[in-house]
């Protein structure tokens, strides 16, 4: 086992190493300055040649901040400006923005990769990844979880049958938001902007999903129940989440999430002859912790180099827009996740079971 994780840091996914995909950010927060710019220059199939902003005054000035080219407004960006300078758009913009800018690469003919969550609703989702489709367009959803090097090797292990059957997954991600962005009139705290409300929306999908992602498994029940109890959370009904989900074959999957806590990610998954433990598990530096039988092995983050997810991200999206190949996650797979979402604040809202 031990010589297997040394060999963490091969692309098994990788079919490519020549060509450039050329990229249009869209909506220039910290996220998108800071780490996905950052990870689209180190990576090894991809560069950065246009910033869209809500100014073309910003853009360009950040675009000569950052060496980037161009330096174009969101009206531009509709009107096409630019658009023989990129192939592929990243839409890093508050959630219920995504569809717009989405509908408009499409229409350029533009690979997307689009930052989770999709969309504010599972309406303007659909809407999104259907433009996409009738465009023939990839579209990506950055899940950067799928190329962490340690959930990557977790994953394999996984295949194998390390685990045995699953049997139970429990997943807890919270931070504090407002002393991250001491702002309580944030985006992430305005339902019209954030969707359906805040933690599970912006934390509770990393468990979803990267559970979904490990164990080839879909929700088909839940039960939820949250509450918001500081005045910055008054518009969100979510400040602390709770949900019980059934997945395929089964598998009973607890996840637990809040935006106004002590900073916690956890993943466990449990099976018949193993466990596998992420933590801390969502916000880099992963380790990873495998029990077997009386057997436990912890594997320091320090071994993963957890800056490498979101260029990992980045270089799978060119990968497969260089050869024409499949994305995973695609959009019918993200659409998954917002009906999740929903089904969670559905049942949180009616104390009923929802099924999928």
């Amino acid at each position: 086992m031990l010589d297997w994780i040394d060999s963490y840091d091969e692309r098994a996914w990788q079919t490519t190493t020549d060509g450039t995909v050329r990229y249009a950010l869209v909506g220039l927060g910290w996220w998108t300055i800071d780490v996905a710019l950052p990870a689209i220059e180190s990576s090894d199939l991809g560069e950065v040649t246009t910033f869209v902003s809500s100014s073309a005054e910003k853009a360009q000035r950040l675009a000569d901040e950052n060496g980037v080219d161009n330096g174009i407004s969101y009206e531009e960006f509709h009107d096409g400006a630019a658009s023989d300078q990129y192939d592929a758009v990243y839409v890093g913009t508050p959630n219920a923005y995504h569809l717009e800018y989405v509908e408009t690469a499409a229409e350029l003919d533009k690979a997307v990769i689009c930052e989770k969550p999709m969309e504010s609703t599972v309406e303007r989702a659909e809407r999104l990844v259907e433009a996409c489709e009738d465009a023939d367009v990839p579209l990506m959803v950055a899940y950067r979880m799928h190329t962490d090097p340690a959930v990557q090797r977790a994953k394999e292990l996984i295949d194998d049958g390390f685990l045995g059957e699953p049997v139970s997954v429990h997943g807890n991600n919270s931070q504090p938001l407002l002393e991250m962005i001491p702002d309580p009139d944030q985006w992430r705290l305005d339902p019209d902007l954030s969707g359906y409300g805040t933690s599970v929306m912006d934390l509770g999908i990393y468990s979803i999903n990267t559970a979904r992602y490990l164990l080839d498994r879909d929700p088909v029940a839940v039960q939820s129940q949250m509450s918001s109890h500081h005045e910055a959370f008054a518009d969100v009904p979510d400040e602390r989440s709770a949900a019980i989900l059934v997945l395929e074959d089964d598998v009973k999957m607890v996840t637990t999430d809040s935006q106004h806590a002590q900073k916690d990610t956890e993943l466990k998954i449990t099976g018949t002859e193993g466990q596998i433990e992420f933590q801390p598990a969502f916000h880099g530096e992963v380790t990873l912790r495998l029990s077997r039988g009386d057997v436990t092995v912890t594997v320091d983050h320090d071994t993963f180099d957890a800056e490498r997810e979101m260029m990992e991200e980045f270089d799978y999206f060119a990968d497969r827009v260089l050869t024409d190949t499949p994305v995973h996650a695609d959009g019918r797979h993200g659409l998954t996740d917002m009906r999740v979402i929903e089904a969670i604040h559905r049942s949180a809202e009616s104390g009923d079971v929802v099924e999928l």
